[in-house]
Protein backbone atom coordinates (compact mmCIF):
# COMPACT_ATOMS: atom_id res chain seq x y z
CA UNK A 1 0.00 0.00 0.00
CA UNK A 2 1.08 3.57 -0.72
CA UNK A 3 0.79 5.46 2.56
CA UNK A 4 -0.55 8.90 1.62
CA UNK A 5 -1.32 12.20 3.29
CA UNK A 6 -3.23 15.14 1.85
CA UNK A 7 -2.39 18.75 2.75
CA UNK A 8 -5.22 21.08 1.71
CA UNK A 9 -7.05 23.84 3.60
CA UNK A 10 -10.00 24.15 1.21
CA UNK A 11 -12.71 21.77 2.42
CA UNK A 12 -14.22 21.19 -1.02
CA UNK A 13 -10.86 20.40 -2.61
CA UNK A 14 -9.82 18.28 0.38
CA UNK A 15 -12.93 16.12 0.07
CA UNK A 16 -12.38 15.81 -3.67
CA UNK A 17 -8.81 14.56 -3.17
CA UNK A 18 -9.93 12.19 -0.41
CA UNK A 19 -12.48 10.65 -2.78
CA UNK A 20 -9.88 10.41 -5.55
CA UNK A 21 -7.44 8.57 -3.30
CA UNK A 22 -10.19 6.34 -1.91
CA UNK A 23 -11.06 5.23 -5.45
CA UNK A 24 -7.57 3.73 -5.87
CA UNK A 25 -7.00 0.36 -4.20
CA UNK A 26 -3.24 0.84 -3.92
CA UNK A 27 -3.46 3.97 -1.72
CA UNK A 28 -3.95 4.11 2.05
CA UNK A 29 -4.89 7.53 3.40
CA UNK A 30 -2.93 8.09 6.62
CA UNK A 31 -4.02 11.62 7.39
CA UNK A 32 -5.28 14.98 6.17
CA UNK A 33 -3.85 18.33 7.18
CA UNK A 34 -4.80 21.96 6.62
CA UNK A 35 -1.37 23.21 7.70
CA UNK A 36 1.69 22.23 5.64
CA UNK A 37 4.04 22.69 8.60
CA UNK A 38 1.97 20.29 10.71
CA UNK A 39 2.15 17.72 7.92
CA UNK A 40 5.95 17.80 8.07
CA UNK A 41 5.91 16.09 11.45
CA UNK A 42 4.24 12.88 10.30
CA UNK A 43 6.61 12.68 7.34
CA UNK A 44 9.56 12.60 9.75
CA UNK A 45 8.45 9.11 10.85
CA UNK A 46 9.49 7.72 7.45
CA UNK A 47 6.18 5.89 7.09
CA UNK A 48 4.63 8.22 4.49
CA UNK A 49 5.23 7.41 0.83
CA UNK A 50 3.30 10.28 -0.77
CA UNK A 51 2.28 13.80 0.24
CA UNK A 52 -0.25 15.62 -1.94
CA UNK A 53 0.61 19.19 -1.01
CA UNK A 54 -1.24 22.47 -1.50
CA UNK A 55 0.94 25.60 -1.66
CA UNK A 56 -1.04 28.19 0.30
CA UNK A 57 -2.15 26.34 3.44
CA UNK A 58 -3.57 27.31 6.83
CA UNK A 59 -2.01 30.47 8.31
CA UNK A 60 -0.43 31.06 4.86
CA UNK A 61 2.15 28.41 5.69
CA UNK A 62 4.01 27.56 2.50
CA UNK A 63 3.62 24.08 1.06
CA UNK A 64 6.61 24.86 -1.13
CA UNK A 65 8.89 25.31 1.89
CA UNK A 66 7.35 22.34 3.69
CA UNK A 67 7.77 20.19 0.58
CA UNK A 68 11.43 21.07 0.30
CA UNK A 69 12.09 20.11 3.92
CA UNK A 70 10.09 16.88 3.62
CA UNK A 71 12.11 15.82 0.58
CA UNK A 72 15.38 16.53 2.38
CA UNK A 73 14.47 14.62 5.52
CA UNK A 74 12.86 11.39 4.32
CA UNK A 75 11.61 9.05 1.63
CA UNK A 76 8.28 10.84 1.04
CA UNK A 77 7.46 11.84 -2.52
CA UNK A 78 5.91 15.33 -2.67
CA UNK A 79 3.40 16.18 -5.38
CA UNK A 80 2.34 19.82 -5.31
CA UNK A 81 -1.30 20.30 -6.34
CA UNK A 82 -2.07 24.00 -6.67
CA UNK A 83 -4.28 26.66 -8.23
CA UNK A 84 -1.55 29.30 -7.90
CA UNK A 85 -0.24 30.25 -11.34
CA UNK A 86 2.62 32.34 -9.94
CA UNK A 87 5.65 31.34 -12.06
CA UNK A 88 7.82 31.44 -8.93
CA UNK A 89 5.84 28.53 -7.47
CA UNK A 90 6.58 26.34 -10.50
CA UNK A 91 10.21 27.45 -10.56
CA UNK A 92 10.79 26.65 -6.89
CA UNK A 93 9.07 23.29 -7.24
CA UNK A 94 11.39 22.38 -10.12
CA UNK A 95 14.43 23.50 -8.14
CA UNK A 96 13.76 20.93 -5.44
CA UNK A 97 10.65 21.80 -3.42
CA UNK A 98 8.63 18.99 -5.01
CA UNK A 99 9.03 15.76 -6.91
CA UNK A 100 6.24 16.86 -9.24
CA UNK A 101 3.67 19.63 -9.63
CA UNK A 102 0.26 19.75 -11.27
CA UNK A 103 -2.61 22.22 -11.37
CA UNK A 104 -5.99 21.75 -9.69
CA UNK A 105 -8.07 22.60 -12.74
CA UNK A 106 -6.72 19.54 -14.56
CA UNK A 107 -8.71 16.30 -14.32
CA UNK A 108 -8.26 13.47 -11.82
CA UNK A 109 -6.97 11.12 -14.50
CA UNK A 110 -4.11 13.53 -15.30
CA UNK A 111 -3.24 13.97 -11.63
CA UNK A 112 -3.31 10.22 -10.98
CA UNK A 113 -0.98 9.71 -13.94
CA UNK A 114 1.39 12.34 -12.53
CA UNK A 115 1.29 10.56 -9.16
CA UNK A 116 1.98 7.17 -10.77
CA UNK A 117 4.95 8.48 -12.71
CA UNK A 118 6.27 10.27 -9.61
CA UNK A 119 6.13 7.12 -7.52
CA UNK A 120 8.05 5.35 -10.28
CA UNK A 121 10.86 7.88 -9.93
CA UNK A 122 10.04 10.56 -12.52
CA UNK A 123 9.79 14.26 -11.82
CA UNK A 124 6.78 15.66 -13.68
CA UNK A 125 6.11 19.36 -14.24
CA UNK A 126 4.20 21.50 -16.75
CA UNK A 127 6.44 23.39 -19.15
CA UNK A 128 5.00 26.75 -18.12
CA UNK A 129 2.45 28.14 -15.70
CA UNK A 130 -1.11 28.48 -17.06
CA UNK A 131 -2.03 31.74 -18.73
CA UNK A 132 -5.05 33.61 -17.38
CA UNK A 133 -7.03 36.57 -18.65
CA UNK A 134 -6.29 39.90 -17.02
CA UNK A 135 -8.98 42.19 -18.42
CA UNK A 136 -7.75 42.97 -21.99
CA UNK A 137 -4.58 40.85 -21.92
CA UNK A 138 -3.33 37.44 -20.81
CA UNK A 139 -0.71 36.76 -18.19
CA UNK A 140 1.43 35.09 -20.88
CA UNK A 141 1.85 38.56 -22.42
CA UNK A 142 3.75 39.70 -19.33
CA UNK A 143 7.52 39.26 -19.62
CA UNK A 144 9.60 37.65 -16.83
CA UNK A 145 11.18 41.03 -16.13
CA UNK A 146 7.74 42.63 -15.80
CA UNK A 147 6.75 39.82 -13.42
CA UNK A 148 9.81 40.66 -11.33
CA UNK A 149 8.75 44.33 -11.26
CA UNK A 150 5.15 43.48 -10.39
CA UNK A 151 6.20 41.13 -7.60
CA UNK A 152 8.16 43.90 -5.91
CA UNK A 153 5.46 46.49 -6.52
CA UNK A 154 2.90 44.18 -4.89
CA UNK A 155 5.22 43.99 -1.87
CA UNK A 156 5.08 47.79 -1.60
CA UNK A 157 8.56 48.62 -2.85
CA UNK A 158 9.08 52.06 -4.37
CA UNK A 159 10.23 52.69 -7.93
CA UNK A 160 13.69 53.56 -6.61
CA UNK A 161 13.91 50.35 -4.56
CA UNK A 162 12.73 48.19 -7.48
CA UNK A 163 15.16 49.88 -9.85
CA UNK A 164 18.08 49.33 -7.49
CA UNK A 165 17.26 45.68 -6.83
CA UNK A 166 16.70 44.79 -10.49
CA UNK A 167 19.44 47.07 -11.82
CA UNK A 168 17.01 49.13 -13.88
CA UNK A 169 16.42 52.84 -14.19
CA UNK A 170 13.55 54.37 -12.26
CA UNK A 171 12.03 55.44 -15.58
CA UNK A 172 12.34 51.86 -16.82
CA UNK A 173 10.33 50.60 -13.86
CA UNK A 174 7.67 53.26 -14.41
CA UNK A 175 7.51 52.57 -18.17
CA UNK A 176 6.96 48.83 -17.67
CA UNK A 177 4.15 49.35 -15.17
CA UNK A 178 2.50 52.01 -17.34
CA UNK A 179 2.79 49.67 -20.33
CA UNK A 180 1.00 46.87 -18.49
CA UNK A 181 -1.77 49.26 -17.43
CA UNK A 182 -2.19 50.27 -21.06
CA UNK A 183 -2.09 46.74 -22.51
CA UNK A 184 -4.55 45.42 -19.94
CA UNK A 185 -6.99 48.31 -20.30
CA UNK A 186 -6.75 49.14 -16.60
CA UNK A 187 -7.63 52.56 -15.22
CA UNK A 188 -4.50 52.72 -13.07
CA UNK A 189 -1.72 50.68 -11.47
CA UNK A 190 -3.83 49.83 -8.44
CA UNK A 191 -6.45 48.19 -10.66
CA UNK A 192 -3.65 46.23 -12.35
CA UNK A 193 -2.30 45.06 -9.01
CA UNK A 194 -5.76 43.98 -7.84
CA UNK A 195 -6.16 41.84 -10.97
CA UNK A 196 -2.69 40.33 -10.56
CA UNK A 197 -3.36 39.37 -6.93
CA UNK A 198 -6.90 38.09 -7.55
CA UNK A 199 -5.72 35.87 -10.43
CA UNK A 200 -2.97 34.41 -8.18
CA UNK A 201 -0.36 35.43 -10.72
CA UNK A 202 1.68 37.02 -7.92
CA UNK A 203 1.65 35.58 -4.40
CA UNK A 204 3.69 37.32 -1.72
CA UNK A 205 1.93 36.22 1.50
CA UNK A 206 3.42 32.75 1.95
CA UNK A 207 5.21 32.16 5.25
CA UNK A 208 8.32 30.06 4.78
CA UNK A 209 8.83 28.81 8.35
Amino acid sequence: MINTIIVEDNTFMLNHLINMIASQETFALRGTFKDAFEAEEICKTGDIDLALMDVQTLHNHSGISAGERIRQNGKTKVVIVTSLIDPDVLSRAKRGAADSLWYKDHGDSELLEVIRRTLEGERVFPGVSPSVELKDMFSSNISPRQIDILRRFVKGMTYDEIAAELKLSKNGVRWNLDRLVELGGFSNKHELLAAVIESKLIVTTLKEE
